[in-house]
This record gives C-alpha cells, sequence and structure tokens, in this order.
C-alpha cells in the first residue's frame, strides 16, 4: 500500500457547509490545525478528555499517513470565571491558572495525549490581539462603545451566523437589549477595566481581551491569517466559533479556516457534562476508577461528532471490549516485525479517511482479534505473532497503549520471579497430561497468589497477569 495514495483519499465532515468534503491541503503534505484549548480555572473532565483526545488520534493518523502536521492549541488563561475562582479561593490568579495547567498537563500526560507543536497562553499574547482589535477598528468593522469597551459590529458582516445557522432576528427576542451596543449581538474585543488584577494598557485605556478575539489572533501569529483545519467541542460553534469567522474574515479579507470540525457533547443524566451544570467528572477522579486505556477506548467508542452518553454500562462494555482484545495478544510475540502490508491495514486507513470513522475502525480490528484467536487455536504462533504485532500497531494510532502488557514483560525483566513462573507452569503442563489435577490445582493457585492467571488450550497453558 502506498501512503501517498492515502493522501488523495481523506474525507473529512465540514462544519461550514454540513457536508463531508475531500480534503484538500493548503501547503501539499501539510497541515496547519488549531484546536481551541481549556479555560484554566477547574480540573479538566470528561468533555475535555473527548474533544483533546479525538484531535490527538486525528494528529497521530495524519501523520502516520504522510502528513507534516503543525498543531497548535491554546490556553485561556484569562478570563470572568477564573477571575471569580482565584477570588472565591483568595488566591491570585497567576497561582490558579499555573497550578490548573499543571494539573491539566499531569492528566492529559496520564491519558497519552501527545503535547500539541505549541501551547500559547492568552496573557503571553495581549500585543497580537490589541493589533488585530486595531484593524477591526481602521476598517469600520469595530466600534469605541460609550462605556470605553470595544465591540465588533454584527451587522458589518453580512454572512454573520452562516457556521452555526443562527437566526439574528429570532436571537434579538432572546437577549436583553444593552444601550452600550448599536446591535443587541455585537460582541466584545476588548473590555475597558481600570483597575483590579490581570489588565493592561491599550489605545482605549486598561482592560483585557474579549474571550473571541484570542483565538483569531493567536491563530494568525502561529499558523497564518489561512490555514486548513480549525477545531473544538461542538459547544464552541454558537457564539465563539462564529465570531472568530466574522472578525478574522473581516480582519484579513480571506476564508480564514477550509475546515471546521467538532466533537460531540459527552451526556450524563440527560445533561451535557459540564462544569456550569455542576455535573463533571474530572479525570483525576475517572482515571483513580478506570484503566487510562479503558478510558480512552470508551471516548472513541462513538463517532466523534455524535453524542457520548457517560454511564456504567458504556465503561462497562469499554472495560469487557479491552479484555477480549487482552486474552487474544496474551501468549503471542507481539514484538516480532510485522507483515509489510496487510487487508487489515488498507481497510484501518479507509475507514480513518472516511471522516475518522473510529466505531468502524474498532469493528475492523475485532476481526483481527478474531484472526488472532484462529491461529491460536490452530497453534500457528508465527501468524498469530504477526498478526498481535500489527494489532498492536494500529491500536497504538489510537492512542491504546496495552498496559498490562508491559506488566508482562516487566515480569520477563524480573529473571528470578519469570524463571519460576515458567518453571511452574512446565510443571502444571506436565500434571494435566498425568492427569494430576490435584497437583495442577495446587500449582494453579500458587501462581495466582504470584498474580498471574493461568488458561488452559488443548495443548497448553496460557499465562497473563492479573
Amino acid at each position: 500500500m502506498k501512503i501517498v495514495i492515502l493522501l488523495f483519499m481523506l474525507k473529512i465532515y465540514n462544519t461550514l457547509s454540513k457536508k463531508k468534503e475531500k480534503f484538500k491541503a493548503i501547503c501539499n503534505g501539510n497541515i496547519n490545525l488549531y484546536v481551541c484549548g481549556s479555560t484554566v480555572y477547574d480540573l479538566c473532565h470528561v468533555g475535555h478528555a473527548r474533544t483533546f483526545v479525538f484531535f490527538d488520534i486525528m494528529v497521530r493518523y495524519l501523520r502516520f499517513i504522510g502528513y507534516n502536521v503543525k498543531y497548535v492549541r491554546n490556553i485561556t488563561d484569562i478570563d470572568n470565571k477564573i477571575l471569580n475562582k482565584a477570588k472565591e479561593n483568595e488566591e491570585s490568579v497567576f497561582s490558579l491558572t499555573n497550578r490548573m495547567i499543571l494539573e491539566m498537563s499531569y492528566d492529559f500526560c496520564n491519558l497519552n495525549i501527545l503535547s500539541p507543536d505549541l501551547e500559547p497562553r492568552v496573557t503571553d499574547n495581549i500585543k497580537c490581539i490589541i493589533d488585530l482589535i486595531i484593524i477591526l477598528l481602521k476598517k469600520k468593522y469595530a466600534y469605541l462603545a460609550k462605556n470605553g469597551d470595544v465591540l465588533f459590529s454584527i451587522d458589518s458582516y453580512s454572512r454573520y451566523g452562516y457556521l452555526s445557522g443562527q437566526n439574528l432576528k429570532l436571537l434579538k427576542n432572546r437577549i436583553r437589549y444593552n444601550y452600550s451596543k448599536n446591535n443587541f449581538s455585537d460582541f466584545v474585543l476588548w473590555k475597558r477595566v481600570d483597575y483590579g488584577e490581570c489588565i493592561w494598557n491599550s489605545p482605549w485605556g486598561f482592560g483585557r481581551p474579549g474571550w473571541h478575539i484570542e483565538c483569531s489572533a493567536i491563530s494568525q501569529k502561529y499558523l497564518g491569517v489561512h490555514y486548513d483545519i480549525h477545531g473544538g467541542g461542538s459547544d464552541l460553534i454558537f457564539p465563539h466559533h462564529e465570531n472568530e469567522i466574522a472578525q478574522s474574515i473581516c480582519a484579513y479579507n480571506n476564508g480564514y479556516v477550509n475546515y471546521w470540525m467538532h466533537t460531540g457533547l459527552v451526556i450524563f443524566d440527560k445533561k451535557k457534562i459540564s462544569k456550569s451544570n455542576g455535573n463533571f467528572f474530572n479525570l483525576k477522579y475517572i482515571l483513580s476508577k478506570y484503566s487510562v486505556d479503558c478510558l480512552r477506548y470508551f471516548l472513541i467508542s462513538s463517532h466523534y461528532r455524535n453524542i457520548l452518553y457517560y454511564n456504567d454500562d458504556n465503561i462497562y462494555n469499554a472495560k469487557n471490549s479491552l479484555k477480549k482484545i487482552y486474552n487474544a495478544l496474551y501468549g503471542t510475540n507481539y514484538l516480532v516485525s510485522t507483515f509489510s502490508e496487510d487487508d487489515f491495514k488498507i481497510r484501518f486507513c479507509q475507514a480513518m479517511n472516511d471522516d475518522f470513522n473510529i466505531p468502524k475502525v474498532i469493528s475492523i480490528l475485532f476481526e483481527l482479534v478474531d484472526e488472532i484467536n484462529i491461529f491460536k487455536k490452530k497453534n500457528n504462533f508465527l501468524i498469530a505473532n504477526k498478526l498481535s504485532s500489527r494489532l498492536i500497531e494500529l491500536f497504538s494510532i489510537l492512542g491504546i497503549r496495552f498496559l498490562k502488557l508491559n506488566k508482562k514483560i516487566n515480569f520477563k525483566n524480573n529473571d528470578k520471579k519469570y524463571n519460576l513462573i515458567k518453571k511452574l507452569i512446565l510443571k502444571r503442563d506436565n500434571a494435566r497430561r498425568s492427569c494430576n489435577w490435584s497437583i495442577a490445582d495446587k500449582i494453579r493457585n500458587k501462581l495466582y497468589s504470584l498474580g498471574v492467571v493461568v488458561e488452559d488450550s488443548l495443548h497448553r497453558s496460557i499465562w497473563k497477569i492479573k
């Protein structure tokens, strides 16, 4: 299979056009990707994890098929929620955000989310934000309000609402009128603040940037005024991404982003998981209950654009699926070199190229699991080992590492314990051949006390870590 051929087969669902589109990079072989990062006022929750795990997999796959990907994910470290939380905690904004960024990095590392190429903070990029606001003011797309705020004029951009499908006339009835605005939907680019923590000087006086302007300014600084893909959760489509498009196109007179991608919500008890709903489960808590592989598997069990339901049944299904994969891999030497190419790898790529259809990918990988089991039963470990190696390789693109298998490797590194286990397994196999079931059972119990579970087949026993 030629990796180059795959580059011309990738299709992505574009939220802007509401359909799957054949992907074409602005610069052949290179992709610039921007994903809206976290607002760091509290611990990350499972909703954040879903978005960042998906884009982590997307980046892994795009690099796997030969693209050079530049991945930027910002950090919002100044926001009203941050200010309120710092006040509630009686700590400085700097202390709160630094602490939450460290916690976020720790959680993402534990969840095997690769670091982006760049992770700029808003507070380190105030100058480029001010520069963008100056452009919008000069072009008459923004104005200075009576209260000192700088606002973007919705009426100046005729295609406002195209991404989200929002109708401004319908919105008008739901929004309280603000007499400092020319239009009820005009949004803040610069908030005038004369005193307090975290304020910066600007041509319009002291203040802080609005939420929407930060992503336009930061993405332009690091990726240019026109780039390939912008991603985030579907809850950001309106107003955040709608406002980004308006201010960016007006400032730079171009298409801004070619493909908009959004992950579906995570739902618990019929509500979106979020800090504002008070039903969020932070990653630290979840990872204390479930393994990293289990959580990642759960997060990719539904198509990335669909709603994902967080409940015990779905987590159990993820654990059960992983158990089947582990059982197939135990007893094989998955560290051998695999086939150069095979049907499973081709079909894996075809499913991923179809708007990253990971549920279909998983069904293909379970066909591979079945094949491994068939060859193990036939005692053909030459083929079973190569198939196991392929399974590990393809799951690694999904960020699943099968950490329990590494425990077995650690056993092997402990020569004394590993040799004892091998001797006991051999002794037990001899007892089974002699139909000495009492001795076989005693050895099984001894192995269990050493942290080893034995599974018997017709010709031999396979051991694995509890």
